[in-house]
């Protein structure tokens, strides 16, 4: 009960500072929200301690859903250095990552952001200046052994591919989690 109160002592204070990334949506109903749901606080509490400092980013009024993104500033150094997927971490015979991005996302209780998720965060501010993060990529490059990342660089949102078994330690992932 401890932790609940600690992580959503933490999350009013982020909420209440960056008001302009959800101006349609009042504090007291998310904080509902949350303890309606302790498993979707249970993911953000591994979202914050993974370095990922969730917030809200979008309230759907028909449906009373609040999304959460990590909104840190570079990719949550806590799932950095890290393959897309479990078949490419089987694929590695040398040099093994610690995990991949969907494994650990599956851990954490988060799904990994889509390229668009990636694009509508971005225009709440830059992330990813210094690092990049997986996104989920699409079936038909995946199926080719690929996947895909993005980041910011000179004001512009990139997209590119890698080998879905490559990891560097400036590359993570963002999550999001539907409450």
């Amino acid at each position: 009960m401890k932790r609940d109160a600690k992580i959503i002592d933490v999350l009013k204070k982020r909420f209440e500072t960056s008001t302009l990334k959800h101006p349609d949506v009042a504090w007291d109903l998310v904080e509902d929200r949350l303890r309606a749901a302790p498993a979707k606080l249970n993911a953000l509490v591994a979202m914050e301690e993974s370095g990922g400092e969730p917030d809200v980013v979008a309230f759907d009024p028909a449906t009373g859903v609040v999304t959460f993104f990590d909104c840190s500033p570079e990719s949550p150094s806590g799932r950095r250095s890290l393959c897309y997927d479990e078949a490419a971490f089987e694929s590695r015979k040398q040099n093994k990552p610690k995990s991949s991005a969907q494994a650990l996302a599956k851990e954490l209780g988060v799904e990994i952001l889509s390229e668009d998720q990636y694009r509508f965060l971005q225009t709440l501010g830059p992330f990813d200046a210094k690092t990049s993060s997986w996104v989920k990529a699409p079936d038909s490059i995946r199926a080719l052994g690929g996947a895909i990342f993005c980041d910011l660089r000179f004001g512009r949102v990139f997209t590119y591919h890698n080998g879905a078994e490559s990891y560097y330690a400036a590359r993570g992932f963002r999550g999001f989690v539907h409450v």
